[in-house]
């Protein structure tokens, strides 16, 4: 399922919000259309970055933000040892697997953040060296979060797509709504 989060049927920010993060989703999603799991999982470019495991990694990373701010467990635990696998399809995870899983983290997020009772409600930074120490940030510092790191890794996406096969963005939004123009 592809999520279409208008932020005009809304009028509020947080229907600005979700909507400009799933509008990032979605060009991380056409990269990879019409692409099997191995065409996915290869790594064209000078990056060790693949197409699937891009696609693992944001859904994971949109997973471990929503669980901060919640101030749950995250569905998956990585450290120093397991890193690796955040890049990479293991075990029986398949491109169509990992959608539906994000899918539904994209579920979970929308759901939270319209829940909020204020997006000025804040949450603790984890403890990383690379966060200032002891710092709260906002419901809405989590969406602008998420959209950046959205943004980042479907622009990576582009380059890695285009370095497959030379299908641009353009095309592959064509080829997504079935237009004579992909």
């Amino acid at each position: 399922m592809v999520m279409h989060v208008h932020a005009e049927a809304h009028g509020d920010e947080r229907g600005a919000l979700l909507a400009f993060l799933d509008e990032q989703r979605g060009g991380i999603r056409r990269t990879l259309l019409g692409l099997t799991d191995e065409q996915a999982a290869t790594r064209p470019s000078a990056s060790e970055l693949s197409l699937s495991g891009l696609l693992k990694h944001v859904a994971e990373t949109e997973q471990g933000w929503l669980s901060r701010a919640q101030q749950v467990a995250p569905d998956v635990q990585r450290s120093e040892e397991n890193w690796g696998e955040s890049f990479e399809l293991v075990g029986d995870e398949t491109v169509e697997s990992m959608l539906a899983y994000w899918d539904k983290v994209a579920r979970r997020t929308e759901d939270f953040i319209r829940a909020v009772p204020s997006m000025n409600d804040t949450f603790p930074l984890p403890d990383q060296p690379w966060f200032p120490d002891d710092e709260a940030v906002s419901m809405r510092w989590l969406m602008l979060r998420l959209i950046a790191e959205m943004a980042r890794h479907a622009g990576h996406a582009d380059i890695i797509r285009e370095s497959l096969d030379k299908k641009t963005a353009f095309e592959l939004i064509a080829q997504e709504q079935g237009s004579a123009w992909g």
